[in-house]
């Protein structure tokens, strides 16, 4: 397709991360507010959300993850979802608490699939990460009503913390066993947004035990992520610390919850603002100056590229 959107590293964009919300019901000791670091004036509206998606499948995007804070706090997710173009896949990341009630619904919408933040199935643990005290069966009754609503396959995140949950992956693992493949445990490398880099795990060698149990490793090809079969279950490793690869094959736009396009999750000084009142065509040229702003995270002489809209 000639008609795409291709940043000045050669990465072609096949998909958007869309933050529709920074409130959320819990406060997580590694959560990265997916780079936002500033407080939304406004909140993006359903329609803003339809125009950038429309703009972007006209480059060939066809894939949406949504996220927050967390997404289900918007009322009107159901409808953001039902009105969206059409597309090849569409998903979206909770942490679970209010899915057991609206996964049906959500599926009903259009969405295909989630991923759903479990960082333990210890109670005393799950509080400890994320300050609720009851949480942890709400997110047990959303996954297994994910998985009775189709929104599979599920992907488990696990943020993977020293001293806390490191050694819970057979747990995990054993738990994700239960569901006849419809879901994927994801293991996360701790990205230390919050001075938590006292619960960064040993990643090296979280990844040797993973190959020395796998029956057989393959690499997927976004982020050269490693996949591991281990009793019969997909054990993805996302490692994203001073990983070149996982920059050079990135394949994603963000928008933040205050409708900028966002290029890279871990900059903040290249955002374009998206005025509510802009037309698709702008719009368009708005998603051609995010893309000519994007580089690796990695490299460190660091461009500003101002563009003409």
């Amino acid at each position: 397709m000639n008609n795409e959107l291709i940043d000045p590293y050669g990465r072609v964009i096949t998909s958007l991360r869309i933050s529709i919300t920074q409130k959320c019901n819990l406060n997580c000791i590694y959560c990265h507010q997916e780079g936002e670091n500033e407080k939304p004036k406004r909140e993006i509206s359903l329609d803003t959300i339809v125009k950038i998606t429309t703009s972007a499948t006209e480059f060939g995007v066809k894939k949406v993850k949504f996220s927050g804070g967390e997404p289900l706090m918007r009322r009107d997710f159901e409808d953001i979802i039902a009105a969206l173009p059409e597309l090849k896949d569409i998903s979206a990341t909770t942490n679970g608490t209010f899915l057991a009630e609206r996964a049906a619904s959500l599926a009903d919408s259009g969405l295909d699939r989630v991923n759903i933040s479990l960082p333990s199935l210890n109670k005393d643990h799950y509080k400890k990460i994320t300050g609720s005290p009851h949480g942890l069966p709400k997110v047990l009754e959303g996954i297994n009503a994910a998985v009775e609503a189709g929104l599979t396959p599920i992907k488990l995140n696990m943020v993977l913390l020293k001293g806390i949950n490191e050694f819970e992956i057979d747990d995990a693992i054993n738990f994700a066993a239960r569901f006849d493949g419809n879901v994927i445990l994801q293991l996360i490398e701790l990205m230390n947004f919050k001075n938590t880099r006292q619960f960064m795990v040993d990643i090296n060698g979280i990844e040797k035990i993973l190959e020395s149990r796998a029956i057989f490793t393959k690499e997927r090809l976004m982020h050269r992520r490693k996949k591991y079969f281990i009793d019969g279950i997909e054990v993805e490793l996302v490692r994203p610390i001073d990983n070149s690869k996982f920059c050079a094959n990135c394949n994603r736009l963000r928008i933040t919850s205050s409708s900028k396009l966002k290029p890279c999750l871990m900059r903040n000084d290249n955002l374009i603002d998206i005025n509510e009142e802009a037309a698709v065509e702008e719009i368009k040229e708005m998603l051609k100056c995010a893309v000519e702003k994007r580089e690796p995270y990695y490299e460190e002489n660091k461009k500003q590229i101002t563009c003409r809209i």
